[in-house]
């Protein structure tokens, strides 16, 4: 049966996924922290976002085509960095970067990813970001530059909206660790999902490699922590002047949702700047991330390069942001539904929804691109 009649919605993507994917790595990708209302406001507040249809437009020609920091993109959404990528479906950060190659879409990694960035040079052509978390000691940063730049990733995303851990406390009920360990409780979750367990029996138990050349500690950490919490540090305004003199590529901060704070990126000579809740898994107090778009693009001024990401559920979504300011859209959960409904061909198919979607939107809008949203906004 074609995908599009049994999963026509990124919903049902999940609802296929929750039931292929163990329970305790379930929800790790799923949850939020605190009581999750920050999750629930990110999604009110997107659907609080109306665009205002124009009729009468006859034939519309629809190009989805971008351009930012430099590079061309078929459409302007990518893959957000996701820690454990591979542990929520085996080998997923390679299908990934071969999904955005095919697509002609960013794929940001993440440092705490399953898999090296060396790991995926074969695989990332020139659509490699990479995500750090920053390390306090001087010689460890250097390090990891050189390792990033030799594998070919061309664009640094710093997140900066983790400064201390969060309690994630529907992550912790599900028993997950760091890295993950085999329990009586996670072998019945297992035991469930054979597909899980194939595939984790070819790529082997998921670790950090990236992040583990530079730590000595042995045994599992808590659910809500693991050894990149042994090495960061909370970052300052001269690690980011520090990082923007080590690294010669595009630099983007991410976790912005402070208009002072963007506009301090902007001075100091930050490429971009992220809009992002973390999908609130840090902060359940906050404000809905949708909400922070437009102050944020106010600030920094209608060119400086602009992303956004946390709660983009379809196409609409992607409108909605780009309609109040943002340049680039990220999304992460949803590519990973993909992944864990389908396989590798997940990740066409979250692709192709996302791509129909907006297709339609824009049709109803009578609009040629996606910034002409901006004309549509209520």
């Amino acid at each position: 049966m074609d995908l599009d009649n049994r999963y026509p919605a990124l919903s049902d993507l999940r609802a296929r996924a929750r039931r292929r994917i163990p329970h305790f790595m379930w929800e790790y990708l799923d949850s939020a922290t605190g009581t999750e209302q920050g999750m629930h406001r990110n999604r009110a507040g997107l659907d609080r976002i109306l665009l205002r249809p124009q009729v009468l437009k006859g034939e519309v020609e629809h190009d989805l085509t971008t351009t930012f920091l430099g590079q061309t993109y078929a459409r302007p959404f990518g893959i957000s960095p996701v820690g454990m990528s591979g542990a929520m479906w085996p080998g997923a950060e390679g299908m990934l970067a071969r999904l955005a190659v095919r697509k002609e879409m960013p794929f940001c990694l993440s440092t705490m990813a399953t898999r090296a960035p060396e790991d995926l040079k074969d695989d990332i052509g020139n659509r490699g970001w990479f995500q750090l978390y920053p390390p306090g000691q001087p010689e460890i940063l250097q390090d990891m530059l050189d390792r990033i730049r030799t594998s070919g990733f061309h664009t640094l995303v710093l997140t900066v909206d983790v400064p201390s851990q969060s309690r994630r406390e529907r992550q912790t009920r599900g028993g997950l660790t760091h890295p993950p360990a085999i329990t009586p409780r996670t072998l019945a979750h297992i035991a469930t999902c054979p597909a899980w367990a194939m595939g984790t029996l070819k790529h082997g138990m998921p670790k950090m490699p990236f992040i583990g050349k530079y730590s000595t500690h042995k045994g599992p950490l808590p659910s809500t922590a693991h050894i990149g919490y042994l090495l960061r540090v909370p970052p300052d305004w001269d690690y980011v002047k520090r990082l923007r003199d080590l690294w010669n590529g595009p630099f983007i901060i991410k976790g912005v949702l402070n208009p002072e704070d963007a506009k301090a990126c902007k001075a100091a000579g930050v490429d971009a700047v992220w809009v992002s809740n973390h999908a609130a898994r840090q902060f359940d107090g906050g404000p809905a991330a949708i909400d922070c778009v437009a102050p944020v693009r106010k600030a920094v001024g209608p060119d400086y390069p602009l992303l956004y990401c946390s709660g983009i559920e379809n196409g609409l979504d992607i409108l909605r942001a780009i309609a109040l300011g943002a340049d680039f859209v990220m999304l992460g959960k949803a590519f990973h539904y993909g992944l864990g409904a389908l396989g590798e061909k997940g990740g066409d198919h979250t692709v192709h929804i996302l791509t129909e979607d907006m297709l339609c939107n824009m049709g109803q809008l009578g609009i040629t691109r996606p910034n002409e949203a901006r004309d549509r906004l209520i």
